[in-house]
């Protein structure tokens, strides 16, 4: 029998002479159980903002881009791109040049993302079931049209009811700027608005799709292309989608890199860990100062206890067994309240994963707050409360002399 682990449950659940001891005691495994259920609900929202955002990306990007290792653009021509063409694992490619450009809707101004599309994309784009104004058309007849997302349409009053037009600016590549006449040295095109796509607001914010003919006009560039991409057939899209991107890596060489859809948009899954990350340390930084409560709730305990300890040390006890003592009393004050807070946190968010009781304010793409449990969480979240109460209840049991008494 563990002696010292058996001591200490009795301490725990046995009244005390002095109330307070049971108070704080009582205090800090709430504060330990609210910290440990605020830690799960909080990462398992991350993880379902996490998962909407990546089915969003999922929804309207390509499973692999082509772009090049240096620099903006690159011609897709050669062996390499034949054999992509010819690859049974492919559905389809699609060329694509995109730059920054200046835009002008009526009397507004702004700077968006210019992406420059082929025909493969405008006849096969899934952003055809994301049009919320107007219709998914790059060409009206022989007329090159324009498709621009919701927010740069809300931000610009953009409506494809409209006439006026939209009126893109690129600076000439070969031409140095014109003090005199600084419009002589920018390329601009013309384009009539005919829908309204809308995806995620972090990436409807500055886009504008538009034919790669109308952008390589703009832009002044040929056969050059900023991106390839491609769209693998079902079986290849998942599972085998590590092996694909590897052999068109392979093919390529290494003047070109092959990106996943999380490459693709690193920046935006990069930005969505640090904050999750954030957060997590925010809260575990609160559950440190919850747990002084135990040191105090302990070194009270001691105090009560100093007939006991002597008593102990009479029958044998080394110090060191008379600290396990201590320190096992308050660690069992936090893993209570661990326990407790991952009950109810786990329930909360299963509650909310079920039924949507805490609806999102205002106007989004869904209804109430997303959640995703992860048992990697569940386990990071264990294993952190715990050392944090176990070196915590070590403070206050390594005060004991190992002389006295």
């Amino acid at each position: 029998m563990n002696v010292p682990l058996f001591i200490a449950r009795r301490y725990l659940f046995a009244r005390k002479s002095h109330n307070v001891i049971n108070i704080i005691s009582a205090i800090s495994a709430t504060g330990m159980a609210i910290g440990a259920a605020a830690l799960i609900l909080i990462l398992s929202i991350y993880n379902g903002f996490g998962d909407l955002v990546k089915d969003s990306v999922s929804e309207k990007g390509a499973d692999l881009a082509v772009v090049p290792a240096k620099g903006k653009v690159f011609v897709p021509e050669g062996e390499a791109f034949d054999a992509l063409l010819a690859d049974s694992r492919i559905e389809s490619v699609c060329s694509v040049l995109e730059d920054n450009v200046f835009v002008t809707y009526d009397s507004r101004q702004g700077i968006a993302r210019a992406k420059g599309v082929d025909s493969v994309f405008e006849e096969e784009s899934p952003l055809r079931e994301k049009i919320t104004d107007g219709e998914f058309l790059l060409h009206r007849g022989f007329m090159p049209t324009a498709v621009v997302g919701a927010d740069l349409a809300a931000s610009m009053e953009i409506n494809p009811r409209f006439v006026s037009r939209l009126e893109l600016y690129y600076p000439d590549r070969e031409k140095n700027i014109s003090l005199a006449n600084p419009a002589a040295s920018v390329g601009t095109i013309a384009l009539r608005p005919t829908g309204v796509v809308s995806v995620n607001y972090r990436r409807d914010a500055g886009l504008i799709l538009i034919p790669i003919e109308s952008m390589r006009e703009l832009t002044g560039y040929g056969k050059e292309v900023s991106s390839v991409e491609i769209s693998l057939k079902a079986p290849y899209s998942g599972k085998g989608l590590r092996k694909t991107k590897k052999d068109i890596q392979a093919s390529l060489g290494e003047d070109l890199r092959v990106l996943d859809r999380i490459q693709q948009h690193a920046s935006l899954y990069k930005m969505m860990e640090y904050e999750k990350a954030a957060i997590f340390f925010i809260l575990i930084f609160i559950i440190i100062i919850i747990s002084f409560n135990i040191f105090g709730s302990l070194t009270m305990l001691m105090i009560e206890k100093k007939e006991d300890i002597g008593t102990l040390r009479s029958l044998g006890a080394s110090p060191g067994m008379i600290r396990k003592v201590f320190v096992f009393e308050g660690w069992m004050v936090s893993l209570l309240g661990l326990a407790v807070g991952l009950a109810v946190g786990v329930g909360l968010a299963l509650a909310q994963q079920k039924f949507g009781m805490v609806k999102m304010p205002g106007s989004f793409f869904t209804e109430s707050y997303p959640v995703a449990l992860k048992w990697t969480d569940l386990v990071l979240t264990a294993a952190i409360v715990a050392l944090i109460g176990y070196f915590i209840a070590l403070l206050p049991a390594s005060r004991i002399p190992s002389g006295e008494e």
